[in-house]
């Protein structure tokens, strides 16, 4: 060995010593230097001793510095050297050998390289407080050493190995569980496992995590792997300190490769040898400690070859003749003491009449390929993956599939994959892939690049969650650029193949960016950042905080935020800093799915682009509960206050508005939630519902106001005429429905007319009052329809069979009340204990919720009914009859079918088929205005068409007021009633 500048020689040095055996050994570690110099020896061993003590021999804690003039080094001294020491003393010693320890490599800036031979090795102290010669992990043994100028030491001998590895398997199955242990023999610190796979000679720190778990004892340690698999296979390293050193046992696992772990490219062909006498079959293995061979066959006529590439080895198999029929080639994969790894590939050869796509060169080079067979292409260069497309059974193309992702950000991905298992030191690795992540965004091209990309940051989430990482203002900064970027990226053609390749996509992106951002230091708060798409605002509370927390951000619209003290005073007991993250980001609604709780039902919403998202920490815990106040601006609509709950729809998430509520702003137009607990807030705004209108209400309140006065004017005129126009038994059952109708829709109209004056909202008993008389009216109201349509099918269903009046009248009451009672009374009690009950905007029913089908379901199905008694009783009417002459005939069908409209139409509902279309159709303010207008008029059309339009009631006010004769009943019953045929009049009709 050659040394520059001044060489160095340590060396260690055997003595027997004679007389008390006080003399002591100097163990390794005893010294801070590692030595000591000869005349501290002399000293320390200058006790006198017996002449006749016995000898011991021993390891004396002395160096000899020997400085070689020639600067070489002799190459006697690389063996034990023998050589007398005399001494004055009484206490005789003897130099019976020297051995060499360690060698000094001066340089010319004064630091000394000073190398352990075999046998040999600083000891833990002195490695600590010098700088090792070359980089390698901190936790492995030190053999070299630098040294200042003034330092010196010397490297001791190494005791006994103080421990035992040993693995369950040193082959083990894929799939399995490794178990690797540590069995002590001493005490040991600072027990630390790597990974060293064959492609890096840089070991890897393992950790706990969703792989690696970690079990220690006094007596053993022990390292399990939970289902292994080829990226676990490598050298593993035990590093530990024990009797003052520090030590590093070693042991490889190799684990076996399974089919999935082989690429085959492709992995299977269409071909047609007319075309392509020749190709190329490829199988790739990862990098791994086990030799593996490969062999083709069939391999008559080919030529197989190896190609190294980073990371893995791929053996390739060059066909040179194409066989005649379909062939099946197998890369079987040959490790010595294991079973053969075969890996199939299937050539289809396309024969002449064959439906085939033809060859395309539009993007990718296909081939010629036969139908019903999927072609496929390899990515391009830095791209990993696979660009497929399917020929269709009728020989077309179908669309490209690719795969192929960006090969730095599927390695980010896989690194932080690894990471999350047990592979590395998150602390130092997450802030790192954060960074590049920055980097990386603007390579995004592909569904599969933005889905990596999205991965990536949700597991970086879990980490810094389990691992409890800190991040700085440097590693935000980079999470919000990246996320700035991915908001404007397109819908189309990168969020909508990404969110249908991974629903919860989204969801997850959004949970990964509230994770991430209330993971600042607390040293750097306050910390407010701000791109187009992305807001932060952070802030650090102390145990004493002295008012409300207060946000705002220049959003548009503009965005405030409060949290009343109230909600953050529990936290302030803990006498712990409280910090508050504010969050809102833009276009992050679009990229949601259209997932709504049940509060919600089925509708379609819309938002006004914003998210934001409220996170407090306290003491290192999340706190979700607590009220807080947000004021998202001025709405065009009645909005919903929401937030995003990432449980529901089997973990893709949802908008929900659970514990959240609608405060109105008297003082000004904006919207207010108040929400009860802290997540990610938005509102959302009906796409069907149309928006506040004066003229609409204006309209409305008119006419409930009109209706409810014809009402009351129909209620006056039956008082004055019922003993005349109820003289037989069909006029009393056909009356006596329209007067239930007159008083159930008169009580409903009232109630909905005076409901804008009770105090709105879930908690009002008078809202829910007024909500459930309304409900129950209206539906009686639509059920005594009915009754009169039965009544009104029976006398042209059954003209021979005669009525009993009671008996029809009890049934009549009985679905008149008691079944819009129990429809009434089911969604009260199946809906108001869920808070699903009643609208927020109005005493009305819910309706985002299923207790609006309650009410809207009877009135389609009475509707619907009506409909057809309405269809029976013109055809009735069509009826010619023998006893007129052509001319009367027509005249009187003509007159029928126009009485039989303009009476029954209003009187059954069938208007309220209009309310279908509003609750279908897309916002229109057509419908509306038609609906409006009929239905609450419906009380004057009862009015003129149910009651003045019949000739009885109008005789019957003409006798009472003018005191003229009346003609004679029977031509009434002819002009309105002549439908209604009695088969005896001169019966009874009192008949009960």
């Amino acid at each position: 060995m050659v040394c520059s500048a001044a060489p160095v020689l340590l060396l260690a040095m055997t003595l027997p010593l004679v007389g008390s055996p006080v003399v002591q050994a100097s163990q390794p570690g005893q010294s801070q230097a590692g030595g000591e110099s000869g005349q501290q020896l002399d000293q320390r061993s200058g006790a006198a001793a017996a002449p006749s003590a016995p000898v011991e021999s021993v390891l004396a804690s002395v160096y000899v510095q020997l400085d070689l003039s020639n600067q070489t080094w002799p190459l006697a001294l690389s063996k034990t050297l023998t050589h007398p020491l005399a001494s004055d003393s009484s206490f005789s010693r003897t130099l019976t050998g020297l051995s060499l320890t360690t060698e000094c490599n001066g340089h010319d800036n004064g630091q000394t390289y000073c190398a352990c031979l075999s046998g040999y090795q600083w000891n833990a102290s002195i490695c600590s407080h010098h700088p090792p010669c070359q980089t390698a992990h901190n936790h492995g043994p030190c053999g070299c050493l630098v040294f200042g100028p003034t330092e010196a030491g010397y490297c001791q001998l190494l005791p006994p190995v103080p421990g035992r590895l040993s693995p369950n398997s040193c082959v083990q199955a894929p799939g399995t569980t490794l178990n690797l242990t540590l069995v002590k023999s001493r005490e040991t610190t600072n027990l630390n496992w790597f990974l060293r796979h064959a492609d890096s000679p840089t070991p890897i720190l393992l950790q706990p995590g969703t792989h690696v778990s970690l079990a220690s004892s006094p007596g053993e340690a022990v390292l399990s792997i939970l289902n292994v698999s080829h990226r676990w296979a490598g050298e593993y390293l035990c590093c530990f300190e024990a009797q003052g050193f520090r030590w590093e046992l070693s042991q490889v696992v190799k684990v076996p490769l399974q089919a999935s772990d082989v690429a085959r490219l492709p992995d299977q062909l269409s071909i047609s040898c007319a075309t392509c006498p020749g190709f190329q079959l490829t199988c790739c293995i990862p990098s791994t400690h086990l030799a593996y061979t490969a062999s083709w066959s069939p391999g008559e006529g080919s030529k197989a070859s190896l190609v190294s590439r980073p990371g893995s080895r791929c053996f390739v198999l060059a066909v040179q003749r194409c066989p005649a029929a379909d062939t099946t080639y197998t890369c079987e994969l040959q490790s010595p003491g294991l079973s053969p790894l075969r890996v199939p590939i299937s050539v289809t050869i396309i024969q002449d009449g064959d439906n085939t796509c033809p060859e395309d060169s539009s993007a990718v080079a296909w081939n010629v390929t036969k139908a019903g067979h999927v072609a496929q292409a390899p990515c391009p260069v830095n791209r990993t993956g696979m660009v497929k497309r399917t020929c269709g059974p009728d020989g077309n193309w179908e669309p490209v599939h690719s795969s192929c992702t960006d090969a730095e950000l599927l390695a980010l991905h896989h690194r932080a994959q690894l990471l999350q298992a047990g592979q590395g030191w998150p602390a130092v690795e997450v802030p790192q892939i954060l960074a590049q992540l920055s980097e990386q965004v603007t390579v995004v091209s592909s569904p599969s690049d933005l889905l990596a990309l999205l991965g990536t940051i949700s597991v970086l989430a879990k980490l810094v969650v389990d691992a409890r990482i800190q991040l700085t203002r440097r590693d935000l900064e980079a999470l919000l650029k990246t996320t700035d970027k991915i908001l404007d990226m397109d819908t189309s053609s990168l969020w909508a193949p990404a969110q249908a390749q991974k629903p919860s996509a989204g969801s997850a992106f959004l949970l990964a960016l509230e994770t991430l951002a209330c993971s600042l230091c607390p040293q750097d708060h306050p910390f407010s950042f701000s791109l187009r798409n992305v807001w932060l605002q952070t802030q650090l509370l102390g145990p004493t905080f002295p008012a409300d927390y207060r946000v705002s951000f220049s959003t548009q619209p503009p965005l405030q935020a409060h949290i009343p003290r109230c909600s953050l005073a529990l936290l302030g007991h803990n006498a712990t800093n409280i910090s508050v993250t504010s969050l809102v980001l833009q276009k992050l609604d679009r990229l949601l799915p259209s997932n709504y709780g049940q509060g919600l039902g089925d509708s379609l919403y819309a938002t006004p682009g914003l998210v934001l998202s409220i996170s407090i920490m306290a003491g290192g815990q999340a706190f979700n509960q607590g009220e807080v106040i947000m004021d998202f601006g001025n709405t065009a609509s009645t909005p919903h206050c929401v937030f995003w709950d990432h449980d529901l729809f089997q973990g893709k998430g949802g908008w929900s508005d659970e514990g959240c509520q609608v405060q109105t702003a008297h003082a000004s137009p904006t919207t207010q939630c108040i929400c009860r607990h802290l997540t990610a807030f938005s509102i959302l705004m009906s796409r069907n519902t149309v928006p506040e209108n004066p003229t609409l209400e204006l309209l409305s309140q008119v006419g409930l106001g009109a209706s409810i006065l014809a009402l009351l004017v129909c209620l006056g005129v039956y008082r004055l005429v019922w003993r005349v126009v109820v003289q037989n038994k069909v006029a009393y059952l056909r009356h006596m429905a329209l007067l239930n109708v007159v008083l159930c829709l008169l009580a409903a109209d009232t109630c909905f007319l005076g409901a804008p004056l009770l105090p709105p909202g879930p908690r009002s008993p008078l809202c829910l009052a007024a909500a459930f008389l309304c409900h129950f009216f209206y539906l009686a109201t639509f059920f005594w329809m009915l009754a009169q349509a039965l009544m009104l099918a029976h006398q042209l269903l059954f003209v021979f069979r005669q009525l009993s009046k009671c008996r029809v009248l009890s049934l009549m009451v009985v679905l008149g009340y008691m079944c819009p009672m129990g429809f009434a009374g089911a969604a009260l009690g199946l809906y108001l204990p869920r808070g699903q009950y009643l609208g927020e905007e109005a005493c009305w029913l819910n309706r985002k919720g299923g207790v609006l089908y309650t009410f809207v379901g009877p009135v389609l199905a009475i509707v619907g009914m009506n409909g057809l008694v309405l269809a029976m009783a013109v055809l009735k009417l069509l009826r010619p009859s023998l006893s007129e002459g052509p001319q009367v005939e027509k005249r009187h069908a003509l007159l029928g079918v126009i009485k039989a409209l303009l009476i029954l139409t209003p009187i059954f509902g069938l208007t309220w088929g209009l309310g279908l279309a509003t609750l279908l159709e897309e916002v229109s303010v057509i419908p509306h205005y038609i609906f409006t207008i009929l239905n609450t008029t419906q009380g004057v059309f009862i009015l003129l068409f149910g009651c003045l339009m019949d000739k009885k009631i109008r005789e019957a006010l003409l006798e009472r007021f003018c005191r003229t004769q009346p003609p004679n009943s029977t031509m009434s019953l002819a002009t309105y009633e002549t439908y209604i045929p009695e088969p005896s009049k001169g019966r009874s009709e009192d008949t009960s």
